[in-house]
Parts: C-alpha cells; sequence; structure tokens
C-alpha cells in the first residue's frame, strides 16, 4: 500500500484526478496552516482568513483538471489564496495591515534587551504602513520561503519585480527599525538570514 503522506504535491493531484478524492485531505493538511499564515499576515482577520482559507481549498478542488502537474502545486494554490485574499481587499476597500504575532525559537536573546510587548507594539504599528505590494512578497520570501521565481508566479509579476519589492520592503523594514530603536545596531538586518528572524519573530 503507497504511503501517499510521503507523494509530492504533484503526484497527490494526480491521484486525486484518478478518482481517488479522499486523498484531498493529504493536500489540506499540507497547506493549512501555511495558508492561514499567509492570508492571516495580509488581511488582519483571523475569521475573514479562515474563510479565505477554506474558500480557497474548494477552488483548488473544483479547478484540479485545470492544474498543470508540470508546474509547482504550492505557487498554484497560493495565487488562488492570493486572489481570493486581494478580492475581499477590493470589496471592503480598505488598506490591509499586518499583523504580528508568530514566534519561533531563536538564537537572538532579544528578550535580555527590550520588552517583548513594547517591540511588537512598535513594530505593529510601524509595519502597518507598508504597501501591500512591498510586504506581501516580503512574507512569501521570508516567512514561506518561497523562491523568487514561486513568488513570480504566484503575484503573477516579472522576477525582477520581485527582487526590487523585496529590496524596497527590506528598507522599509530598516528603517522602521532605526527609526523607532527597535533593535540594537547588531540587528539590523546584516544579511538575509537575520532578516528572516526578524520577520518569523516578529510577525
Amino acid at each position: 500500500m503507497p504511503l501517499f503522506r510521503d507523494f509530492t504535491d504533484e503526484q497527490l493531484i494526480e491521484e486525486v484526478r484518478s478518482n481517488n478524492k479522499e486523498l484531498y485531505v493529504h493536500i489540506v493538511e499540507r497547506y493549512q496552516n501555511k495558508l492561514m499564515r499567509y492570508i492571516t499576515y495580509l488581511i488582519h482577520d483571523e475569521q475573514k482568513a479562515a474563510d479565505i482559507v477554506q474558500e480557497t481549498f474548494i477552488k483548488a478542488y473544483i479547478n484540479l483538471n485545470g492544474f498543470n502537474v508540470n508546474k509547482k502545486f504550492s505557487s498554484w494554490i497560493y495565487r488562488i489564496a492570493h486572489n481570493e485574499a486581494m478580492n475581499l481587499v477590493k470589496k471592503y476597500k480598505k488598506e490591509v495591515s499586518m499583523d504580528v504575532g508568530f514566534d519561533i525559537k531563536s538564537n537572538l536573546d532579544i528578550e535580555e534587551e527590550f520588552n517583548k510587548k513594547e517591540i511588537i507594539e512598535k513594530t505593529k504599528k510601524c509595519l502597518s504602513k507598508m504597501p501591500i505590494i512591498y510586504s506581501e512578497p516580503l512574507a512569501l520570501h521570508f516567512l514561506d520561503d518561497k523562491s523568487y521565481e514561486e513568488i513570480s508566479d504566484i503575484l503573477r509579476i516579472p522576477m525582477g519585480t520581485v527582487a526590487t519589492r523585496i529590496n524596497r520592503a527590506k528598507a522599509i523594514m530598516k528603517n522602521i527599525c532605526q527609526k523607532n530603536k527597535l533593535l540594537p545596531v547588531r540587528y539590523f538586518f546584516l544579511s538575509d538570514l537575520s532578516l528572516c528572524l526578524f520577520c518569523r519573530y516578529f510577525l
């Protein structure tokens, strides 16, 4: 009996399209939390994010026959989620803000130098001003480990534009931290790793 959990996304999709429809649950399990985090990051509303994620899985299932298994499924389903989120944004015609709350264990002993709650509140206030065209590729790259090529597929923009927007977002992040003294100089994004840790810690 094959271990479907070990299948690639694309292999699972082929099985689902071959009438093993119950295997779609593995796709849901793989992407439920990832998509929830991504959408919550974009629209700052967990309940609406949950609705969008549910709608994403439904639309993905309905349109599975249109998916090209020679492409990356992750980019395809993220694109559906992105479209659903943008539809909501357009519907309510209001600015999308970012929230904080994701946490990871890291070697950055920030708590010893700063009051974490105060930093989070300051960061939340500052980052809410970042335009979504910069915050979204930043989140996809540093929170969801998407490559520039994958982000290009998801957002339907050239890879050069992806790079430009991420670099701009990094500059905005650095400026925010310096202006508001959120982190000591040694944490000012000296590398992509430090930026990644910062994003995962505070976003």
